[in-house]
């Protein structure tokens, strides 16, 4: 409980880390930081100094991320610092060790050469308590799978708040695949991964936040972590890559039936470059309309023609010609006057 004095009784810490261990620990954290809140001690850091590390953890109430970096701890303890100032303060410092101390009436000095200054802190005690991850129920999910699925449907995700159980994407886990879906409403991406073994029974459906999804992907990125590790209860999400514990709220209602959107028996497909197929978009998308942002595919014989138009600036048109033979697929595009051999995809 905090004293009369504004500290907790008998709170005290002390430790020295490097600045390079430190600034990529706050690196990870500032996705999670909140900048403008209501609520003064989520724009915080909470800092617990015990054994010989140094634990470090940022929360918004909805998604929080628990991580650590070695430390040279002298006093155990822990203490709040405000996370924006301390970030763009440990940046301008050398590189070399910085010393963290924490004083009275929540004050935390900081110290690095000949630089000194003092931040000050909140109670400890007004910091949000953090469930627990659940090692025993845990799943291990290939790491860069994992970040492969959420690259090709982060974009599909809806930003309307009102439409809430589209502001996430459905993770599905199977006995022997993983999938991840995406809808706004008007478009949906649906990517399945077959090589995947996992010991679940039946279908395991979670409805993961966009903005988890995006921290998530960045955690994924800049670690060689084989698995990420994943568990839940009943309200949150659990994502352990590395030392890093990523928790997010679980985002409740009945995700739309994707699999009545996707053809059972299509007999349609067409083989493209897809690289070719990019620049042509890139290209006929300068002239769509600035709201709606629509082209048009025209599927002929032997021939694609995208087109897009726009009342001010005008229209323009792409026809992408494709030939067929028995062992190979090229496209030719005709604004390029090349044709080469393809590197496979499909749309069904």
């Amino acid at each position: 409980m905090p004293s009369s004095a504004g500290t907790e009784a008998g709170a005290t810490m002390e430790i020295s880390v490097s600045k390079s261990d430190l600034l990529k620990e706050l690196t990870a954290t500032q996705g999670v930081v909140e900048r403008k809140t209501t609520i003064p001690i989520l724009s915080n850091f909470l800092f617990e100094a015990g054994g010989d590390k140094l634990s470090i953890t940022a929360t918004d109430l909805d998604l929080s991320l628990r991580t650590s970096c070695p430390a040279k701890v002298k006093k155990e303890g822990s203490c709040t610092i405000p996370a924006r100032k301390l970030y763009d303060y440990v940046k301008l410092l050398a590189d070399g060790e910085i010393s963290i101390k924490l004083l009275e009436n929540h004050w935390v000095q900081i110290r690095s050469g000949r630089s000194n200054t003092k931040m000050v802190g909140m109670a400890r005690a007004n910091f949000p308590a953090l469930p627990l991850f659940p090692a025993e129920s845990a799943l291990q999910l290939p790491a860069q799978v994992l970040r492969q699925l959420i690259g090709r449907t982060i974009f599909s995700i809806s930003n309307e708040e009102s439409r809430y159980t589209l502001n996430g994407a459905l993770l599905v886990l199977k006995p022997e695949s993983i999938i991840m879906v995406a809808t706004d409403g008007h478009r949906l991406a649906h990517i399945e991964h077959g090589t995947t073994k996992l010991p679940v029974s039946g279908e395991l459906k979670v409805l993961v936040p966009k903005k988890a999804m995006a921290e998530l992907n960045t955690l994924l990125g800049s670690t060689d972590a084989p698995v990420a590790e994943f568990g839940k209860d009943e309200k949150t999400l659990f994502f352990r890559i590395g030392g890093r514990l990523l928790t997010s709220r679980q985002l409740t209602g009945q995700f739309p039936n994707y699999e009545m959107v996707i053809p059972k028996n299509n007999d349609k497909s067409v083989e493209f470059d897809c690289a070719l197929l990019n620049l042509a978009i890139r290209r006929v998308a300068l002239m769509a309309d600035e709201r709606s942002h629509a082209i048009r595919f025209h599927l002929e014989p032997n021939q694609l023609v995208i087109s897009a138009q726009n009342a001010e600036d005008g229209e323009r048109e792409n026809r992408a010609r494709f030939i067929f033979d028995r062992e190979d697929l090229f496209l030719m595009d005709k604004d390029e006057k090349n044709a080469r051999r393809i590197d496979r995809g499909r749309f069904d």
